[in-house]
């Protein structure tokens, strides 16, 4: 078995432009919105979240407290993953996007781990509350929330950059997708 990887896939300029028009579409709604919620997506991600908790809970408690996150993560890195080996990067960027933005959606709920102001679903127990709670860093809560949001943005905005370095060194080679191809 082979564990070399091939070229990337060329996109077009076309599919360049719409997925980075999308993008800041997209980025406008998370900046426009409370502390990085946007609603359809984070519905998506909470049903993720409480899959987790079943999947990862069938080893045992800790990790099912801890799947909630988890499962939260393993959605969008699966799909980076799938199209990191597929080498198709407007796919791939999108992925890679979703991770980050899930990122400050985890940071959120950390912030609130002492103040538990959040609704939580069916009025449960407050994951990050007994997780900070665990490592005996309950009063770090919003210092670690600020620098997962932070991660959340650098992966986000790193996506962005490394798609237009990926769009300019495909166009210097001549590797460019034809007009009606993404």
């Amino acid at each position: 078995m082979s564990t070399r990887l091939g070229p990337w896939r060329p996109f077009s300029r076309v599919g360049a432009i719409a997925t980075l028009v999308a993008l800041g579409l997209f980025f406008a709604l998370v900046l426009g919105s409370e502390r990085g919620f946007v609603p359809v997506l984070d519905s998506a991600n909470l049903a993720f979240h409480e899959a987790g908790h079943q999947l990862y809970g069938v080893l045992g408690d800790g990790p099912g407290l801890y799947g909630g996150t988890l499962g939260q993560l393993t959605f969008p890195i699966v799909v980076v993953v799938v199209f990191f080996v597929r080498r198709q990067p407007l796919s791939l960027v999108a992925g890679g996007v979703w991770l980050g933005q899930n990122l400050l959606n985890i940071a959120r709920y950390m912030a609130d781990a002492r103040a538990q102001e959040l609704p939580l679903v069916g009025g449960g127990e407050h994951d990050w509350w007994h997780i900070f709670t665990r490592w005996d860093a309950l009063a770090a809560d919003t210092r670690v929330a600020r620098f997962t949001a932070g991660l959340g943005w650098v992966i986000m905005l790193g996506c962005v950059a490394w798609l237009l370095w990926r769009w300019r060194a495909d166009e210097q080679a001549g590797r460019m997708a034809e007009p009606g191809q993404l």
